[in-house]
């Protein structure tokens, strides 16, 4: 099939952003979706329910940065979904109940695309090929790849194109060397609010017959969403209980670590409200020996203020990266949370997770037996990759000197564009990792 007759696109369903380019005679160029404070680029991974009589089936939605905008209309009367995407591997994970109405990961994905559709002026109507980015590896404790490719076929099916998946930063690779003019061995670290994702790429001179050839790559689940759940941990879940201890019969015993885990999730925090838990929270409540942190908490998920917590967290965390000090605050629910955090404390609470992702550097760079002394460019990309820690890890290993950003919202996508015109498109969806 000759790509000159397909409309393509580039898709970049992400954890926290989800960004869609077009591409025509090799040219590509971000779709600019609609919002309330006027068009953009990005557009929240995020949906919004809320109970109304007038729509079929009682239940009506909005995604995106409408779904942002009629949650702070009436956040007690909504369901808020965020990062949704970080459960896709999750087999644990069956549905989500809203308003006791069932919905699978594919359910929440279809209606999510449809809704940004929507807000696309048309730009994915009649498209006959759409290059979607995926994870090298998912986020989650051994998340299932095979569960996750099922539920995002079922997810895309919708939009009735031809629909191909390639690793992220590979297409954060090909944006990137839109830009270079001469052969070079770069690296690609694309840090999402899920995933950390790393390919190292050969890319030869423009006019090449394969202008980027993939050498290797490797990804782990830890990201900008799990720094947040540091600051979580460290600020607001002990004032929810954690570390408690409640009765049972003649036993003191301490409160269940998961409850806490959940409250740091923001793809779980939302799902806490429903009748089980609550139930068992107020159990938990009644025989707590502080049964007002434990009802903090309860607050926290009934009057959802998950949304109003990543806001502080997310702002706290953008503020580290600009200064060595910071002030946290939070109010809602009852809970009223004011601290000063220093970046140096915050960089010591992901001390473990940095660790991580410099082993999965090493592993990226294995595959593609390349050095260190071998890299000519290093591009990072993705919202985390602003953080001075993140950065640290590159210049520490390749200098100052290698070290290239930008487009970090929107530099997949713009790639994956491109890729959607290739005539080969197996070199980039049969791609071999760590």
């Amino acid at each position: 099939m000759s790509t000159s007759s397909l409309r393509s696109l580039g898709l970049d369903f992400g954890t926290t952003n989800s960004v869609v380019a077009m591409s025509s005679g090799g040219e590509s160029r971000m779709v600019m979706l609609d919002a309330p404070g006027g068009a953009d680029a990005t557009f929240r991974s995020a949906l919004c329910f809320w109970e109304d009589d007038a729509v079929r089936g009682g239940i009506a939605s909005e995604a995106g940065p409408w779904a942002i905008a009629e949650y702070a209309e009436y956040p007690q009367g909504c369901r808020f979904l965020q990062s949704f995407k970080s459960v896709a591997a999750n087999a644990s994970f069956e549905h989500a109940t809203i308003f006791q109405k069932r919905m699978a990961f594919e359910d929440l994905g279809r209606l999510f695309l449809e809704r940004l559709a929507a807000r696309a002026g048309g730009a994915l109507a009649g498209v006959g090929r759409i290059v979607v980015g995926r994870p090298i590896e998912y986020a989650g404790h051994r998340p299932d790849e095979a569960l996750a490719r099922r539920r995002y076929d079922a997810m895309f099916r919708a939009i009735g194109a031809e629909i191909h998946y390639v690793y992220e930063p590979l297409g954060a690779a090909f944006s990137y060397a839109a830009q270079l003019s001469d052969p070079a061995t770069i690296l690609v670290a694309d840090f999402g609010g899920g995933t950390s994702d790393f390919s190292v790429v050969r890319v030869e001179a423009p006019g090449a017959a394969r202008r980027c050839v993939p050498l290797g790559q490797a990804g782990v689940g830890i990201a900008g969403d799990q720094f947040d759940y540091r600051i979580m941990d460290h600020l607001v879940t002990p004032l929810l209980g954690k570390g408690g201890a409640y009765r049972s019969f003649d036993k003191v015993l301490e409160i269940p670590a998961g409850y806490f885990t959940d409250l740091g999730d923001w793809s779980r925090l939302a799902l806490m409200r429903n009748r089980r838990t609550l139930a068992e929270l107020e159990k938990l409540q009644r025989n707590a020996l502080d049964p007002e942190a434990i009802g903090r908490m309860i607050a926290v998920i009934e009057e959802e203020q998950g949304f109003a917590l990543y806001r502080a967290v997310g702002q706290v965390k953008r503020d580290l990266s600009a200064s060595e000090e910071a002030h946290f605050h939070f109010a809602g629910a009852g809970l009223a949370i004011e601290a000063d955090v220093r970046r140096e404390t915050f960089e010591q609470w992901i001390a473990p997770d940095i660790a991580r992702i410099e082993a999965a550097v090493d592993r990226a760079l294995a595959a593609a037996r390349t050095s260190p002394d071998a890299i000519d460019r290093v591009f990072l990309t993705g919202g985390s990759s602003l953080m001075p820690r993140i950065r640290r890890i590159f210049v520490d290993r390749f200098g100052e000197g290698r070290i290239a950003s930008g487009g970090e919202f929107t530099s997949i996508a713009h790639g994956l564009a491109m890729i959607a015109e290739q005539e080969d498109l197996a070199a980039w969806t049969n791609v071999a990792r760590a």
